[in-house]
C-alpha cells in the first residue's frame, strides 16, 4: 500500500503536476517528424546511389560518380551518426541561422541514405541478368529495361528491409538532444531535472519507443507474409 502511494505520488509529480506530460507528446510529435522527413529524404538520395552504383557495377559508366559514392558511402557509414549531427550543426551551420528540425532531418536523412543505397543497390544486383536480355530483346534501353523491369523486382525484394531501416532510424533519432532538440529522449530528461526522478520519465520514453517499435515491427511482419504470398502465386 505505501509502495503504491509513493508510485501514485511520484507519477502525478512526474507527468501531471504543471502538464508535465507535453514535453513528452510535444518530443514525440518532433522525433516522428524528423523520422519521416529523414526516411523520405534517405529513400529518394540512396535510390540516385544505388542506381548509379549498380550501373557501374553492369555497365562500367557512372565512373567518377561511382568513386565520389563510395566514397561517401565509406564516411557515413564508417562514422557515429551523432557525430555527423554535431559537425552539421556546430561547423557547416555555425553561422548560419537554420532550424534545428531541419538540421536533425539532414543529418538523419544523410546517414539512412547510405544504407538505403547499400539495400537498394543489393536488391537491384540480385535481379538475374537474364532480365535485362529479357528487355533488350524486347527493344528497351538500358535506363528502360532498369526502370520498367528491374526496379519494381528489386524494390519488392527490399521493402522489409528498407521498412526495418525506418525502425533503426527511428530510434536512432533519439541523439536529436545533443543539438538541443525537444525530442521524446529530450522530453523525459526536462522531466527529470525539473523533479529530479529519473526512474518514471526514463522508463515512460522508452516504454513509448518500445510501443512504436513493436507496432512497426508487427506491419513489417505482415507486409512480409503478404509478399511471400503472393510470390507462391
Amino acid at each position: 500500500m505505501e509502495f503504491f502511494n509513493e508510485f501514485k505520488e511520484s507519477f502525478y509529480d512526474n507527468f501531471i503536476a504543471q502538464n508535465r506530460w507535453q514535453y513528452l507528446v510535444s518530443g514525440l510529435g518532433n522525433t516522428l517528424l524528423i523520422t519521416i522527413f529523414s526516411v523520405l529524404m534517405g529513400i529518394i538520395l540512396g535510390f540516385l546511389i544505388a542506381v548509379i552504383r549498380s550501373t557501374h557495377d553492369k555497365t562500367g559508366k557512372f565512373r567518377f560518380l561511382n568513386i565520389l559514392a563510395k566514397i561517401y558511402l565509406t564516411v557515413i557509414r564508417g562514422t557515429p551518426v551523432v557525430v555527423q549531427l554535431l559537425i552539421i550543426y556546430f561547423v557547416i551551420f555555425a553561422s548560419v541561422d537554420i532550424d534545428k528540425i531541419l538540421v536533425a532531418v539532414l543529418a538523419f536523412g544523410l546517414n539512412s541514405a547510405a544504407y538505403v543505397a547499400e539495400i537498394l543497390r543489393s536488391g537491384i544486383m540480385s535481379i538475374d541478368n537474364g532480365q535485362f536480355e529479357a528487355g533488350s530483346s524486347l527493344g528497351l534501353s538500358y535506363s528502360q529495361t532498369m526502370i520498367s523491369i528491374i526496379l519494381p523486382q528489386a524494390f519488392k525484394n527490399v521493402l522489409p528491409a528498407l521498412a526495418n531501416e525506418f525502425i533503426v532510424l527511428l530510434k536512432e533519432t533519439s541523439v536529436s538532444g545533443y543539438i538541443a532538440i525537444q525530442d521524446l529522449t529530450k522530453g523525459g530528461d526536462t522531466i527529470r531535472s525539473q523533479t529530479y526522478e529519473p526512474l518514471l520519465p526514463l522508463i515512460a520514453v522508452a516504454l513509448i519507443y518500445l510501443v512504436m517499435v513493436v507496432v512497426l515491427t508487427h506491419l513489417v511482419t505482415k507486409l512480409e507474409r503478404r509478399l511471400s504470398k503472393n510470390d507462391k502465386r
